[in-house]
């Protein structure tokens, strides 16, 4: 007797299905870890790319893993600034931040951003919960100078993280909840600071010894020329922190506190750091869970 083709559905659903087994050493070899994701870019602002970002999130945390996110909100800050009148200027890529624009950085990181990504993972479940690098003490930071044709120049209160108690952040996972840090730190000396997100993920990868920490950009990955060419190839899929530590000299400046964050991270004991596009729909589990994963990795040798 001649065995019949498959159906269309039958095609489709032996393909959810090789996909779903794919992912099964991955979800064996992630359980219970701990995976640090900064939260930025397009991936905050697209209203088509929100809701997936809060889906792959929880679906990290149903499949067993403890994602912690941590989030920047540079769009939203610069919108703000602009509805209340306060000009915006960067030195070295970095604001200059005032008392004034300070107050409206808290504001939108802790009182705007926070509560807008931990509703969305709340859609999926009593997860989210928001805190500031201010609370508990998660983060304390130091003034952080920018560096202007070789001399040092004051930007105002703009830090560098310089210890991370990260017990709170511990706790929350081990209640099964899902935290979402603001990147703002306090100082010994009193004063808040408006930390780098991407440098307050690794510097907490490192504290929580994750497993992973994965950071969302606007590109395919670390190129190995810039601008690209457009093929494939050009985006390096996997080096050492030793040749990353080559090579930053030459990046571009945004690439620059991402692939710093990436170093420090495995430098720090962080097994893996990688740099994903989240312009891509579901890019954290194409990352996680499929063999080939996605963007640049890093390891530490």
């Amino acid at each position: 007797m001649t065995a019949l083709p498959p159906t269309r559905d039958a095609v489709e659903a032996l393909r959810k299905a090789t996909t779903l087994i794919e992912a099964l050493p991955w979800l064996q070899e992630f359980h219970g870890k701990t995976v640090v994701i900064k939260y930025g870019g397009h991936a905050m602002t697209d209203e088509a790319l929100r809701p997936a970002f809060a889906q792959d999130v929880a679906f990290l945390r149903y499949a067993g893993l403890r994602p912690v996110v941590v989030h920047g909100g540079g769009p939203q800050i610069n919108a703000q600034l602009d509805r209340l009148g306060i000009e915006s200027s960067f030195k070295a890529g970095l604001r200059v931040t005032t008392p004034e624009t300070m107050d409206v950085v808290r504001m939108v990181l802790v009182g705007q951003v926070s509560r807008d990504v931990v509703g969305m993972l709340n859609r999926h479940g009593a997860f989210g919960v928001g805190m500031s690098g201010e609370d508990a003490r998660l983060f304390t930071a130091e003034r952080k100078p920018a560096i202007v044709d070789g001399e040092s120049v004051d930007i105002g209160q703009v830090g560098e993280i310089v210890q991370v108690d990260a017990g709170a952040v511990r706790s929350l996972l081990d209640d099964g909840r899902i935290p979402v840090i603001s990147s703002i730190a306090r100082g010994d000396d009193g004063e808040v600071y408006n930390v780098n997100a991407d440098t307050a993920a690794g510097a907490l990868a490192v504290a929580l010894q994750a497993t992973k920490l994965i950071v969302l950009t606007d590109v395919d990955g670390l190129y190995a020329d810039w601008p690209p060419s457009g093929d494939p190839g050009d985006v390096i899929a996997r080096l050492t922190a030793a040749e990353l530590e080559t090579m930053l000299p030459d990046l571009s400046a945004g690439m620059v506190p991402k692939m710093e964050a990436c170093l420090r991270a495995v430098r720090g004991g962080v097994p893996q750091a990688h740099v994903l596009d989240g312009r891509i729909e579901h890019s954290l589990l194409l990352e996680i869970f499929t063999d080939e994963g996605i963007g640049t990795m890093v390891v530490p040798a």
